[in-house]
C-alpha cells in the first residue's frame, strides 16, 4: 500500500520516469532541473540502469539518443538554454523516430534570464523549435502527483509512437513540495515500443504498421537497421529528391500522432457543466486560476476552468466547443502570449482576454479574478 509523502516536483518526476521502466539518463546540471539528475544519479545504479553526466546539453542529447536505439528507455533533462541547445538533436530523433523524454523545467528567459524564477516562455519553442515540420506531443502538469502520473504517460507515449516527447514543467511545479501518494506499482500502466517480429532479412526498420508506427529493433539484436536524419525510404537509407517518399515521411510523422489525438489530450476541468466564462491555463498557472474560479463561482458567477496537460497536440476540438459556449474566455500566461495565439485560432478573437506575467513572479488568485469581474460586467476590477 502506498504512504503520504512530502515530495518535490522534479523528485516526483524521477520517480515516474523509474516507474515507467526508464534506465538510461544523460544530462549536464541546469538550474532548475537539477534535481532529477541528482536522484537519478543514486537510483538508477540501483537498478542496474545508467546515468552519465555530459560534457553539454547536445552531448545529452546524443546519449539518450543511442541509447534509446540500443533498446533501453531514456530521457533527459534541462531548462530554456539547454532545451535550446537540444533542438538540432530533438528534431533528428523526430525524423529518426527515436523514443525517448526531453524534461524542460522553464525559467524565466530569454538568455540566461532569472535561473531561479518560474516562467511558461518554452511553449512555442516545444512545438516549433526546431526546423522543419513534424508531430509533436508536449505535456504540462500542474501537481507535485502530476509530475509523477505524467511522466509515466510521457514515457508511454514516446514508446507507443516513436517519438520524441516534451515534459514542460516550470520552476514552480519542479521545486515545490506537496503531500502525495504515489500509485502502487501493479497500478501503473507502463507500454513498451513494438519489436519486429520478422525475420532480420525481411525486416525494414521504417516501414510502418496499419496504425502508422514502425516496430523497432535494438542495436544487437540481430537485426541490421540504418539510422539516418536524411529523408529516407523503408529501409532507413537516404533517398535523393523523391517527391513521393519525402510526402510520405514527412506526412506520417504527423498523422501517427494526428490519429490517436483523443487518447494523447490530457486535462481536467472544473464548474464547465453551465459555464459562460471560462478560464484555460496550464502549468504553475493553472494552481492560480484554480483558486481565482472556486471564487468567482462561490460568489455565483457561471465561470469554469479548462486545465490543459497536453499542450501539443493542441486539443483544437475541445477548445472550439469551449468557444461555441462560453462568451468570454480568459487566457493567463507566464509569457508574453503564447498559447493564446492558438486558442485565437478556434476561439473568436473578441472573446479571448489574454493576461500575461513576465516578470518572474507567479499569478495570484486575484490577478485572474480582475478580468473574470470585468468580462462579467461587474464593479469590481
Amino acid at each position: 500500500m502506498s504512504r503520504a509523502q512530502l515530495m518535490q516536483g522534479n523528485q516526483a518526476c524521477a520517480l515516474g520516469a523509474l516507474a515507467a521502466g526508464v534506465r538510461f539518463f544523460a544530462g549536464y546540471p541546469i538550474t532548475p532541473s537539477t534535481e532529477i539528475a541528482e536522484i537519478l544519479a543514486e537510483l538508477l545504479p540501483e537498478l542496474g540502469g545508467k546515468f552519465i553526466q555530459m560534457e553539454d546539453e547536445i552531448a545529452s542529447m546524443g546519449a539518450v539518443c543511442g541509447a534509446s536505439l540500443a533498446g533501453i528507455k531514456a530521457i533527459t533533462a534541462t531548462s530554456g538554454p539547454g532545451f535550446s541547445l537540444k533542438q538540432e538533436l530533438i528534431g533528428y530523433a523526430a525524423m529518426a523516430e527515436i523514443p525517448l523524454v526531453v524534461v524542460n523545467v522553464q525559467r524565466m528567459g530569454p538568455s540566461t534570464g532569472l535561473p531561479t524564477a518560474p516562467a511558461q516562455g518554452d511553449v512555442m519553442q516545444a512545438r516549433w523549435g526546431t526546423h522543419g515540420d513534424r508531430g509533436v506531443i508536449a505535456l504540462a502538469p500542474s501537481s507535485v502527483r502530476e509530475c509523477f502520473d505524467i511522466m509515466v504517460k510521457a514515457v508511454n507515449f514516446s514508446e507507443w509512437l516513436r517519438v520524441p516527447v516534451v515534459l514542460l514543467l516550470d520552476e514552480v511545479i519542479g521545486h515545490m513540495r506537496e503531500r502525495v501518494e504515489l500509485p502502487d506499482s501493479e497500478e501503473i500502466e507502463v507500454l513498451t515500443r513494438k519489436r519486429p517480429v520478422v525475420s532480420p532479412e525481411e525486416y525494414l526498420p521504417y516501414k510502418p504498421d496499419a496504425d502508422g508506427v514502425p516496430p523497432l529493433s535494438a542495436f544487437g539484436d540481430g537485426y541490421l537497421p540504418h539510422v539516418t536524419g536524411l529523408v529516407h525510404g523503408y529501409d532507413g537509407l537516404p533517398i535523393s529528391e523523391d517527391a513521393v517518399v519525402t510526402d510520405e515521411l514527412i506526412r506520417r510523422l504527423h498523422t501517427k500522432i494526428e490519429r490517436v489525438q483523443d487518447e494523447l489530450t490530457l486535462y481536467s476541468d472544473l464548474f464547465m457543466e453551465d459555464a459562460e466564462l471560462v478560464v484555460i491555463a496550464y502549468g504553475c498557472t493553472a494552481r492560480a486560476a484554480t483558486a481565482a474560479v472556486k471564487e468567482a463561482h462561490g460568489q455565483g458567477m457561471k465561470v469554469g476552468l479548462l486545465k490543459l496537460i497536453t499542450i501539443w497536440p493542441f486539443p483544437r476540438k475541445m477548445v472550439e466547443e469551449v468557444g461555441q459556449k462560453a462568451w468570454r474566455v480568459i487566457v493567463p500566461e507566464m509569457n508574453y502570449g503564447q498559447l493564446v495565439g492558438e486558442i485565437e485560432r478556434y476561439i473568436p478573437r473578441q472573446k479571448v482576454i489574454s493576461v500575461t506575467r513576465i516578470d518572474g513572479e507567479l499569478f495570484t488568485p486575484e490577478e485572474i479574478l480582475r478580468p473574470l469581474f470585468v468580462a462579467a460586467g461587474g464593479e469590481r476590477a
